[in-house]
């Protein structure tokens, strides 16, 4: 069984432009809602930023989550502020640019597993959801490295976010895998 969640629950979302649209403008929203959010936390306050990313590639499926997030990057580059702490091209090559770049990786990514039946389990949520945060610190850590040093973009880039991190993935996973139950039980 194949298929990404909006294309199970929600079939003419992945025929009709309009239905796509409006899609790609509801996960740009709450997406830019979720960056604004501040949870507080230890050892640093959390955005919710993360957890959506997370959500809108492996509901929304390969192609709609990366024209969603390359819509929120280029909403963004053009200066509105859509982002946790700025907005604009000299925002987006500062420290937080490796993870606007992995945001667009994951969702594309946990999309093109999404679509092909990975998540529908607890289990397989999980693993989905990890896999995404790999991806997204991978980047960020690098760009960070390279403006840093490497042992200052773990230390402050990486290290400080993983128990917020496995949150969000516990979360994300619960949500998933509750709506995937949800969908099979109302057909």
């Amino acid at each position: 069984m194949n298929g990404n969640l909006i294309s199970t629950v929600w079939p003419q979302a992945q025929t009709q432009i309009a239905l796509k649209a409006l899609l790609v403008v509801l996960g740009v929203a709450l997406l830019s809602l979720a960056a604004k959010v501040q949870v507080p936390f230890w050892p640093v306050p959390m955005t919710l930023q993360t957890l959506v990313v997370l959500l809108i590639g492996a509901t929304y499926g390969a192609r709609l989550a990366g024209t969603t997030l390359g819509s929120y990057l280029v909403i963004g580059a053009i200066g509105l502020p859509v982002f946790a702490g700025g907005a604009g091209i000299a925002y987006m090559l500062g420290p937080t640019g490796g993870y606007l770049i992995g945001f667009f990786v994951a969702a594309a990514l946990l999309g093109y597993l999404a679509d092909r039946g990975m998540g529908r389990s607890l289990a397989s949520a999980l693993v989905l959801f990890a896999i995404g945060e790999v991806v997204i610190f991978a980047f960020g850590t690098a760009w960070l490295a390279t403006l840093i040093g490497i042992d200052r973009a773990i230390a402050g880039g990486l290290v400080p976010f993983i128990p917020a991190e496995m949150l969000k993935v516990a979360l994300a996973s619960a949500i998933l895998f509750g709506a995937w139950r949800k969908s099979q039980n109302s057909s």
